[in-house]
């Protein structure tokens, strides 16, 4: 008799957090226990145009994904009862995935050497999620993307833009978007998780897991940043250092980089701060930075690094991606990770 795993979402942990649990093991063809829901990856996913999205309310987080025409939104409280959703879009197989324990959301390019991978959920590593591939049996930390065992061991999955938005900013700037349709029974308990999601976003309230094998003491554990790797080099801002700063000139890994925070929706990008050879220093021109200026042309840009007036109109600045998630996690697997203060002068920063 084949044998498989069933798992619950439960969202009564002190933080809101909603984490896999092992409930019992049944057989293939059985139903979950009553009362529980399998959390287990969405292989055929599918959605509902944006008229259609009655399931969502306007502060809802997400991560979204947009690639020439093509406009995704992966709902973070229906992705955090599958932890990870194997999805296509335009040239390219990936994995949208959610770990309720480490607010940790990344997409992922589900590929190596041009061979696409599905992926499932494993176990849990350093109060990270590990999910394994139907492929060749490895198993990838969710975290950093990285095979820690099995036949690819070693290998690393390559970050897929993404954002972490709110409905409403991902609405306004894809009305076309298509939205992922939660599974009967999951989209009843979307409100109550949605709910926890948002208030882990501002209260940091709590200790690292037990499973947790990192410390770093310089945030607590479950304070939510943006961590960015260029190259080698890795820094994590506190978004509630960025809700201050808003706009952040910086270097990382010898690159000029641009930092953007959006208070209303919490919506963080990054971007390279150079066009056509010349580097670039930013400002805010509103209190919610949806326009900035950049100092040496004084050329206009949206917070999405286009450039809609002046000198450089038309110019579009290198994305980089962020990584949105607790503190605890971010510093665990970036032990060496560099940080961003808001009171900090450039020279003197971490």
């Amino acid at each position: 008799m084949k044998i498989r795993n069933w798992y619950f979402v439960i969202a009564l942990l002190p933080a809101g957090i909603v984490t896999p649990v092992c409930a019992q093991t049944a057989s293939a063809t059985s139903p979950p226990p009553p009362g529980m829901l399998p959390y287990t990856a969405i292989l055929d996913p599918q959605f509902v145009s944006a008229s259609e999205t009655l399931f969502l309310q306007d502060d809802d987080i997400l991560l979204g994904v947009a690639r020439g025409n093509v406009a995704k939104a992966y709902p973070a409280a229906d992705l955090a009862q599958h932890g990870s959703v194997n999805d296509q879009m335009p040239g390219a197989p990936i994995e949208v995935t959610w770990c309720g324990v480490c607010n940790t959301g990344a997409v992922f390019r589900a590929e190596i050497k041009g061979r696409i991978l599905h992926f499932d959920y494993d176990s849990m590593v350093g109060a990270n999620e590990v999910h394994k591939d139907r492929e060749t049996g490895s198993r990838w930390q969710q975290s950093t993307g990285e095979a820690i065992s099995g036949p690819l061991k070693g290998s690393s999955l390559e970050l897929y833009p993404f954002v972490r938005t709110t409905w409403k900013e991902w609405r306004r700037r894809y009305p076309n978007t298509l939205v992922l349709k939660p599974l009967p029974g999951y989209d009843e308990r979307m409100p109550n998780l949605s709910r926890l999601i948002k208030k882990s976003m501002f209260s940091a309230d709590g200790a690292a897991p037990a499973k947790a094998f990192g410390h770093d003491d310089r945030l607590r554990p479950r304070e939510v940043i943006a961590g960015l790797r260029v190259g080698t080099d890795e820094k994590a801002y506190a978004l509630s250092q960025l809700r201050i700063a808003r706009v952040v000139n910086d270097r990382v890994g010898g690159v000029p980089v641009l930092v953007v925070h959006q208070p209303s929706s919490d919506t963080t990008t990054a971007f390279e701060a150079r066009a056509k050879g010349k580097v670039l220093n930013f400002r805010a021109v509103d209190e919610d930075a949806i326009s900035l200026a950049d100092l040496e042309t004084r050329s206009v840009w949206n917070a999405y690094g286009l450039c809609l007036e002046g000198p450089l109109k038309g110019t579009q600045l290198r994305a980089l991606i962020l990584m949105p998630e607790f503190w605890f996690a971010w510093s665990e697997f970036h032990p060496r990770t560099k940080l961003f203060t808001a009171t900090a002068t450039p020279s003197a920063k971490q």
